[in-house]
């Protein structure tokens, strides 16, 4: 490995460090001196916006690792697959089908429910002075909000919970004591829970998204890949939104005058979610492989390389947006990779958005005085999924 590869293999490891999880990006900032380096075992990570932009949308790049030169090094992800880890064609169908019934339509029938669920949430707060933001508000949320959209029984929270935590822990470079073994045991018994969930749902629908893809007209998804596409919808739909939630909060606690200016104007609220999709973005980076040789950045990245696209380095990329390490919603030409891009553009993004403004401005209108009372907050152990653990805010009251 070269000299350069060698000090980017080490910045990365730092970043996959848990107690350098409350502030990486001076470690991202490192990593963008060499935009496309190698990290050693047939990976490479570019980690500047306009590479990861470029790779986003190229064709020689895929999610399905098989046959590539870093396989092995790879979590086993099962069959069959769900199709956030596969290439066309059959992540077009499969993405296709989802799509058709994940519609706005469907999305905007849940804005109702979800101001009831954050009041409700914010309500019980009535007679506390305090509460973590992340068990008591940012978690409950969204889990909620995707259980009664897919038609998955919210009572069965705790059991998916631990399955959800194991499998989003694995999707690390180094697990650590999140072992394969444990993850695969996660992996089947979710499976088993969901083909049960999805056998009622075909002879019993409901109203449900989960229901539409198990019982639609057309062309359909057969029971295994209506199992992997429920459960990725299932732990997708929530984890992310979670660390929205959290990182938002946490920030504009950070930022009292930007707090204050969306309790005054919840208008406010998209450009304050675009702007912590860039600030701190609650997917750090993630996985590609090469399937041709790619000439990028005066390096040429190998066909069957692994690639790790640093999205929150190149979201504070100083050749890409002015003054980075500043959080500003009133930032112009937002281009964030919050959600990816390319075809595998979030499919939940719409959702998420809503949930994010709308809990976003609750909290901003409702507490009275808040202010953190861990600084810096525990955060979880993910370096990909990074959000805090818990974050315990005091405040003087809740507004109705």
């Amino acid at each position: 490995m070269t000299g350069a590869g060698s000090a980017a293999a080490e910045v990365f490891a730092q970043i996959l460090d848990p107690a350098n999880r409350h502030d990486p990006y001076p470690l991202y900032a490192r990593l963008r001196e060499t935009p496309v380096a190698a990290l050693g075992g047939d990976f490479h990570a570019v980690s500047t916006h306009p590479e990861i932009a470029a790779l986003l949308h190229d064709p020689r790049t895929g999610k399905d690792e098989r046959g590539s030169s870093v396989a092995d090094a790879v979590p086993r992800r099962g069959e069959p697959r769900s199709f956030l880890s596969l290439d066309p064609p059959d992540h077009d169908r499969l993405r296709r089908l989802v799509v058709r019934q994940f519609t706005p339509a469907r999305v905007a029938s849940m804005h109702q429910r979800i101001s009831v669920i954050v009041d409700a949430l914010l309500d019980a707060q009535h007679h506390h002075d305090h509460f973590d933001v992340v068990d008591d508000f940012a978690y409950p949320l969204p889990v909620t909000v995707i259980c009664e959209m897919l038609g998955v029984p919210r009572e069965d929270e705790e059991r998916f919970h631990v399955w959800a935590d194991v499998l989003a822990h694995n999707l690390d470079p180094d697990p650590g004591d999140k072992t394969t073994t444990e993850a695969a045991n996660a992996a089947q018994e979710l499976a088993t829970y969901t083909a049960q969930l999805m056998t009622v749902r075909r002879t019993q629908p409901t109203d449900d998204l989960l229901s539409a893809l198990a019982t639609g007209t057309g062309e359909r998804m057969d029971d295994p890949d209506l199992v992997v596409t429920a459960i990725l919808l299932l732990i997708a739909g929530h984890e992310t939104t979670v660390n929205l939630i959290a990182n938002g909060m946490l920030t504009l606690l950070r930022h009292p005058d930007e707090l204050e200016r969306l309790r005054r104007d919840p208008e406010r609220g998209p450009r304050v979610v675009a702007e912590l999709l860039r600030y701190e973005p609650p997917v750090q980076f993630i996985p590609r492989f090469a399937h041709a040789d790619i000439d990028i950045a005066g390096t040429t990245i190998p066909r069957g390389a692994g690639i790790r696209l640093m999205l929150a380095a190149g979201n504070r990329d100083p050749q890409r947006f002015r003054d980075p390490d500043l959080f500003a919603p009133c930032r112009a030409d937002n281009e964030h990779f919050g959600f990816g891009g390319g075809i595998h553009f979030c499919v939940g993004a719409p959702l998420a958005r809503v949930e994010g403004e709308m809990a976003l401005a609750a909290l901003a209108r409702r507490l009275v005085n808040p202010h953190l009372l861990t600084e810096p907050p525990p955060y979880r152990p993910n370096a990909v999924l990074r959000g805090p653990q818990h974050l315990e805010v005091g405040f003087d009251g809740v507004a109705e």
